[in-house]
C-alpha cells in the first residue's frame, strides 16, 4: 500500500514517532512531509527523532511530489500531528504547499484523509472548520487517548491513539487492544485465549 504521512507544527511528535515504528516501511511505500515547525516541535519534544531509512521525505515547498496528483493513486494520507491552523487551511481549501495541496487532492478524489488534531480546547471556528472536513468526507482522529488498556508507560498511552490511526488506514496492529464478548483481551493475546476456551470445553 502507498501512504502519504505529513506532521505540522502542533504538540506530539511522540505520535508521529510511534506511527512511523509500527507500519511496515518495506512493505509499503511511505511518503513524509513536515512542515518547518513540525521539525522545529520535533526537535524540542523529542531527543532522538527518527525516521525510518525506507521512508521517502519531501519538503514541504515541492510541489512535484506525485501525491499532489489525483492521478497518482495512493490508499490514505494522514497528519499526525495536525494543528488547527491546517486543518483551517485544508476545510478552506488551501493548497499552497505540498501538504496542502495533497490534503485537497485526497478529499477530492475521495480517498482517506485522517487529521489528528491535539489542541484543546477548541473554540468554534476550529468545531466549524472540523464539521466542514467532516462533510467533506475527512476523518477526524483527536489524539486522545484510552485507558481501558492499563497502560503503563508514556509509549503504551500513545499507542492507544496509534492503534486507531493503523486502523483507520488498514493496518491493524496485532498489539492492539481490542473488546470481545469476555471483556478486555489484548489483540496478541485473542489466539492464546481461543486455545485456553476451546481446552475448557
Amino acid at each position: 500500500m502507498k501512504f502519504v504521512i505529513a506532521a505540522t507544527g502542533a504538540s506530539g511528535t511522540v505520535y508521529l514517532q510511534r506511527l512511523l515504528e509500527q507500519i511496515d516501511c518495506a512493505a509499503h511505500e511511505i511518503h513524509l512531509i513536515m512542515s518547518a515547525h513540525a521539525e522545529q516541535v520535533a526537535t524540542q519534544e523529542l531527543d532522538n527523532f527518527k525516521i525510518p531509512s525506507r521512508v521517502s521525505r519531501h519538503p514541504e515547498s515541492d510541489l512535484n511530489v506525485p501525491f499532489v496528483s489525483g492521478s497518482a493513486h495512493f490508499d490514505a494520507m494522514v497528519i499526525v500531528p495536525c494543528s488547527m491552523a491546517t486543518l483551517g487551511r485544508i476545510a478552506s481549501g488551501s493548497s499552497d504547499s505540498a501538504l496542502l495541496r495533497a490534503a485537497d487532492v485526497f478529499l477530492k478524489e475521495r480517498r482517506k484523509l485522517i487529521l489528528v488534531p491535539r489542541e484543546t480546547p477548541w473554540n468554534l471556528i476550529h468545531a466549524r472548520n472540523v464539521v466542514t472536513l467532516l462533510e467533506a468526507g475527512a476523518i477526524v482522529l483527536p489524539a486522545i487517548p484510552s485507558f481501558y488498556s492499563r497502560p503503563k508507560s508514556l509509549v503504551d498511552l500513545v499507542d492507544t491513539v496509534v492503534w486507531r490511526i493503523l486502523d483507520q488506514i488498514g493496518l491493524p496492529n496485532p498489539r492492539a487492544y481490542r473488546w470481545s464478548a469476555g471483556g478486555r483481551i489484548r489483540g496478541g493475546e485473542q489466539d492464546k485465549a481461543a486455545e485456553t476456551l476451546r481446552k475448557k470445553n
